[in-house]
């Protein structure tokens, strides 16, 4: 009966409720987006406009949000912990901070580098799952019983069935690769450009809505242009199906392959698209996360 009002008084109650809101407000505004840019990582598709067009007339505008079921599931836990490690370590890195005063733009890097590389351990599976739901065509599903997968836990049971445990956590590494230094930078960016746009807003925490949009889409897009070829290749690894006869046995060989068959420009296929969503997905997070946090920290 006690529970919430404890959990909601402590810090780690106030972030995980505020990295929920956060990271749901992200995933529903940038989703239909983010469907797009894995079928012009994986396919040869053309334009983010002819992805969409495409895929609306033959599967349908819903067909935009096939596999949001599993990162939705875990969005709640997965911000809540990216925004708590990065609270804390933030300031472990520098102890020379006062605790009245706002983590060092070191600190804040470092912080963002650690919280990156430890939710890899929940995001690879999650986008493993979520990969191969999206790429999936209703024609394909109708004409394959092979492939017809009705959702997330379907997706879990065939790579598990195919692959074993380890399976679920293909891509792995190249997702640890891809967050551990966007992360770092994607803090960083953030801090740093509010900061800009409203100086002392660090310290007073005073920073107004299109500040925080701002500062937190700008965050998203420079973080993702800094991660995109790293992104692609795990898009092409996770999307494969666990076989001996996969057309990648991994990272290096996928970049070898992706380049000489479709040249350097296969790196940045959908960075358009991308870094369109990122400052969308991005300001709505960190606006989202900061209005939480300001109203459950408000005196009762």
């Amino acid at each position: 009966m006690d529970f919430w009002p404890e959990f909601l008084a402590s810090s780690w109650g106030k972030e995980f409720v505020a990295g929920g809101f956060g990271g749901i407000a992200g995933l529903i505004s940038g989703y239909p987006l983010d469907s797009i840019r894995v079928r012009q990582q994986n396919t040869k598709s053309g334009s983010a406009f002819n992805v969409f067009r495409h895929v609306v007339a033959k599967e349908g505008p819903l067909s935009l949000y096939r596999g949001m079921a599993a990162p939705l599931a875990s969005v709640t836990f997965q911000n809540a912990m990216v925004f708590q490690i990065y609270a804390m370590l933030s300031r472990t890195f520098d102890r020379k901070i006062l605790a009245s005063d706002p983590p060092s733009y070191k600190g804040v890097a470092l912080g963002g580098i650690a919280a990156g590389a430890i939710q890899s351990l929940i995001i690879s599976p999650v986008e493993l799952v979520k990969i191969q739901l999206q790429l999936q065509s209703r024609t394909n599903q109708c004409n394959n019983q092979v492939t017809r997968l009705k959702g997330p836990r379907d997706v879990t049971r065939r790579i598990v069935r195919q692959a074993g445990l380890r399976g679920i956590y293909r891509g792995l590494t190249v997702t640890v690769l891809r967050d551990a230094h966007s992360h770092g930078l994607y803090f960083w960016v953030y801090e740093y450009t509010k900061e800009q746009l409203h100086p002392g807003c660090r310290k007073n925490g005073h920073e107004s809505f299109q500040t925080m949009l701002v500062a937190g889409g700008l965050a998203g897009s420079v973080s993702w242009i800094s991660c995109y070829p790293l992104d692609v290749v795990k898009t092409r690894l996770q999307a494969q199906s666990q076989s001996k006869s996969a057309k990648y046995h991994g990272i290096v060989d996928c970049f070898r392959q992706s380049v000489r068959t479709e040249g350097y420009g296969v790196l940045w296929r959908g960075v358009g698209t991308t870094v369109g969503r990122a400052f969308i997905v991005n300001g709505a997070i960190f606006t989202a996360y900061e209005t939480a946090l300001r109203f459950l920290c408000k005196p009762q």
